[in-house]
């Protein structure tokens, strides 16, 4: 991993330990590796998205790790380099600055200390289709509705699900949304 972080720039591989310290800090749901990878490649990187999520959840761990042992900025220095870490000094300089700036600001709560084994949701769309018809069938004027579901697993990877439903499943789904939302009234 330390050759893919080399590749990194400076700049977007500070955003990315930001926005991770900012996740761990239940500031916001996940990092969107997806977007974060589309704007380093713009810049003439080359790295894929798999890659970029491995760094980021092994950021996540050391970060949320530092957390948990409490460790001063000089520790966790000290800690990368005895790891035989081979690190590039950008990356440990940027890693050294958001930890120093912002790393204390960590809840170290008990919830905080099990980490979530869920991920947890970001956003909702959906969108009403008509099918037309297909190569099997000329005139299918069937209804469908689409939805795609933003969620942020517990690693903090911003990811989209989508699926289709018919509107008999659609029915049923909404159905089971108003029974959720009638007994969070009774809460």
């Amino acid at each position: 991993a330390a050759d893919k972080i080399g590749l990194i720039p400076q700049d977007f591989f500070a955003e990315l330990c930001e926005q991770i310290i900012q996740h761990l800090n239940h500031k916001i749901p996940g990092v969107n590796t997806a977007e974060l990878c589309q704007r380093i490649q713009t810049s003439g990187v080359e790295i894929n998205i798999g890659d970029l999520a491995k760094i980021a959840n092994i950021l996540s761990f050391l970060f949320s790790t530092a957390a948990r042992n409490n460790l001063s900025t000089e520790e966790l220095i000290t800690t990368l380099g005895s790891a035989g870490s081979t690190l590039p000094k950008h990356a440990v300089q940027v890693i050294r600055h958001v930890w120093n700036e912002q790393g204390k600001a960590i809840a170290v709560s008990e919830d905080a200390r099990n980490v979530a084994t869920v991920g947890q949701f970001v956003d909702m769309k959906w969108k009403l289709g008509v099918a037309m018809s297909s190569d099997t069938c000329r005139s299918l004027k069937y209804p469908y509705v689409t939805v795609t579901l933003t969620v942020a697993d517990p690693s903090g990877q911003i990811t989209d699900k989508s699926f289709e439903m018919t509107i008999p499943q659609f029915k049923n789904f909404f159905r089971q949304f108003k029974e959720m939302a009638s007994v969070l009234e009774t809460v």
